[in-house]
């Protein structure tokens, strides 16, 4: 099947030509159909597997064939709605058809100016439309179409009160459409409160249905002291294109930006603190690769479609297992492989079996190859220079002259294995815990809540 059979507005498939698309994805054949159709629908497809263009294309046409006028489209992060707007304009320029991307953290001016100028297609964040349609600011804007995209995200972010007073204030004679990763019953209960009679469709296997099965998910044990030493080596060690690394907090991602970026790595960070136009000079860097490594949180990085990232990292494990899902789908899409490594602490073993439990995720446990009583590039050339700049003790005559018959080359050896030595008691301590190590620890674990569960029992009884 290709493009062609769908039979799209002349302008749209120049559109459609130039853009590279010759056949369509598994969600998009099967939704465009639908969609074309005047049907509401609800689809399951993972990030980057063109649902875009799935709904976007349809929508176009409809545009360009005069069949309807407006069209708006809900995502989770003002990223994602620019990517969206991007996409849909690069689409349908040739239809002079008009997307305008609306998020909160910039003036209501611009784009409330822009929007009365008679855009077609809307492509919003929830929290700053709702502000919108309070203040009566778009009253005119009556969509014919409207899509929720990646609504398991924004019902993770809370946003579920905010797209139900949208749906309020837009007129009831409207085709909806909703794409979700993942079908919790909240989004299926939402789906059926403003849905009308929806055809449901999948691309997600049940292999896939909680986490992505080409993902090679490892997880490396160790001490909260070493993360930023287990994180330096494996960047150093894993082979990768693009790498995005995740931490819980704000102040993690500036503190990890510096320590990588003194070390001589290709590193951003990302996170809410920052202008929205550094954001989108940070992502656009990362996109095309001028650097290589993006340290985020979470609610930043949700909704960004980076292609080529090979590799994710978990500095620390998340709290929650749809947080870890979310985080390891950045990378292995669109029918690639990828790699998710998390760095698990001794104390948060808890974590780490509730995302096994949950999410029936198949983590497997590594030890850091290298990282026993080794020292890094870094640690080398300090360690170099400290040399270097040492000064010769007045003792050294006396144990050359003991070591007379030792060749002088095997002496300088000899002594740097001693330096060597010290500097790896120091700062190359073994990272992370072997398996033996690690299925102590959790045995003695469940050892200890097994008792405490009895007890807890027995004084019940009693």
């Amino acid at each position: 099947m290709t493009f062609n059979e769908f039979n799209f507005h002349k302008d749209i498939e120049k559109g459609v030509k130039i853009a590279g698309f010759r056949e369509p994805s598994p969600i998009q054949a099967m939704s465009i159909p639908i969609i074309d159709n005047g049907e509401d629908m609800v689809g399951q497809a993972h990030t980057g597997t063109g649902k875009t263009a799935a709904f976007g294309l349809p929508i176009l046409d409809k545009i360009a064939n005069g069949e309807v006028e407006r069209a708006l489209i809900l995502a989770p992060t003002r990223e994602l709605a620019n990517q969206i707007s991007d996409e849909l304009y690069h689409l349908g320029r040739f239809a002079g058809i008009r997307s305008l991307a609306v998020y909160g953290g910039v003036g209501y001016g611009r784009q409330i100016a822009l929007i009365h100028k008679g855009v077609q297609i809307i492509v919003a964040t929830p929290g700053r439309l709702k502000d919108l349609y309070r203040k009566g600011k778009i009253d005119a804007f009556n969509p014919e179409i409207v899509v929720l995209d990646e609504a398991d995200k924004m019902l993770d972010m809370g946003f579920l009160d905010d797209i139900q007073e949208i749906i309020d204030y837009i007129p009831q004679n409207r085709q909806t459409l909703l794409f979700s990763a993942t079908m919790p019953e909240a989004i299926k209960d939402l789906a059926q409160m403003i849905l009308y009679d929806p055809q449901y469709i999948s691309v997600v296997s049940e292999e896939e249905e909680e986490t992505n099965n080409i993902i090679n998910q490892k997880y490396y044990v160790i001490n909260e002291s070493q993360r930023d030493k287990a994180i330096e080596h494996l960047l150093e060690s894993e082979n990768f294109d693009k790498a995005l690394i995740f931490c819980r907090m704000k102040k993690e991602v500036d503190r990890l930006s510096e320590y990588l970026s003194a070390l001589g790595f290709s590193v951003v960070g990302l996170h809410g603190d920052i202008e929205q136009y550094e954001r989108e000079r940070i992502v656009k860097s990362f996109r095309r690769s001028e650097v290589k490594i993006m340290i985020a949180t979470d609610i930043v990085a949700r909704g960004i479609d980076i292609k080529n990232i090979t590799h994710v990292f978990n500095y620390h494990i998340p709290f929650d297992p749809q947080s870890y899902v979310h985080r390891i789908g950045r990378t292995g899409r669109a029918g690639k492989s990828g790699i998710a490594i998390t760095l698990v602490s001794t104390e948060e073993f808890n974590e780490l079996k509730r995302i096994k439990k949950e999410v029936g995720a198949d983590m497997e446990f590594s030890v850091m190859e290298g990282g026993k009583g080794t020292l890094s590039d870094s640690e080398y050339r300090d360690l170099s220079d400290k040399i270097r700049e040492m000064e010769i003790d007045e003792n050294v005559e006396k144990i050359i002259e003991h070591l007379s018959k030792i060749d002088s080359t095997e002496i300088l050896k000899k002594a740097l294995t001693i330096i060597l030595k010290d500097e790896k008691s120091e700062n190359g301590a073994s990272i992370g815990y072997d398996y033996l190590s690690v299925k102590d620890m959790i045995d003695n674990l469940d050892s200890e809540k097994k008792a405490t569960r009895n007890n807890n029992r027995r004084k019940k009884r009693a």
